[in-house]
């Protein structure tokens, strides 16, 4: 175990470089040669051929026939592990105040994929924001929340009366704000559960909130002690930032129970 503790602390020095880390990502789009990449980087030649000899010594990079350089399967894989350490590098102040512990382990290894995101801070630019995904929707919104703003409600049902499918997961301890069962009902709200454009379900303890449509999507983590919070989220409309919201959101829906408006308090 002690020589696998040390080979990997040797690679994790390969890639304490910043060029280097350039080198393997510029050649992770394309091949290439020291000379070029030198170019590129705007870099003497003789510092890139160091760090190309360090590269492929490690494993990572390996010449082909052609003469120019690419990434190995290994360089590859690693280069899949970067954008999960830039993302929490990235937000390392929200991270002390905030925790992933309520996220399955095979969500946490795939993290990186949030890295290229927007945080929003502040509640009413949250509000904003996640009103605009309601908007911009052309074929669904998906949530999962634990608390439910009345002034969300009817952008909303504005949209789902246009034919955007809703589903959504409540938490069973969510509470609703005074008003919320008048205005669902002025609003039709049972008539489009009826016409089967709202779907909804439930979940015994909801800490992670996920509000996304077709092309956007957003998260918001739980503070330390668990409880959700919605004056912070990262917003992207990245393909990747997107597919694991809407992964996770697939996986919380398959493992939620049937909905009981009963559990629900004001």
């Amino acid at each position: 175990m002690a020589d696998l503790i040390d080979k990997t602390a040797n690679y994790v020095l390969d890639l304490a470089s910043p060029q280097r880390l350039n080198i393997l990502f510029k050649l992770l789009s394309k091949d290439s040669t020291p000379t070029e990449i030198a170019k590129e980087l705007e870099s003497t030649k003789q510092e890139v051929h160091r760090n190309f000899i360090r590269l492929e010594e490690s494993g990572l990079i390996e010449k082909k026939n052609n003469g120019k350089y690419s990434t190995t399967t290994f360089g590859e894989t690693v280069c899949t592990q970067v954008p999960t350490i830039v993302f929490f590098s990235q937000n390392r102040k929200y991270f002390e105040e905030h925790t992933f512990i309520d996220i399955p382990y095979k969500f946490k290894i795939r993290c990186g994929q949030l890295a290229v995101s927007q945080h929003v801070k502040g509640i009413s630019k949250v509000l904003e924001q996640w009103k605009t995904i309601y908007k911009n929707s052309r074929e669904y919104i998906y949530e999962i929340l634990s608390e439910a703003p009345l002034d969300l409600i009817e952008p909303l049902v504005k949209q789902i009366k246009k034919g955007i499918k809703f589903q959504y997961i409540f938490s069973e301890s969510t509470v609703v704000p005074k008003g919320r069962k008048d205005l669902l009902k002025k609003l039709g709200f049972n008539n489009l559960i009826e016409k089967g454009l709202i779907e909804r379900k439930m979940a015994k303890n909801v800490q992670t909130v996920i509000v996304l449509n077709e092309k956007e999507a957003c998260v918001l983590f739980p503070k330390n002690d668990g409880e959700s919070d919605l004056t912070e989220m990262f917003y992207s409309d990245d393909p990747m930032f997107h597919e694991w919201c809407l992964d996770y959101f697939r996986f919380c829906w398959y493992g939620s129970d049937e909905f009981i408006e009963s559990k629900l308090k004001e």
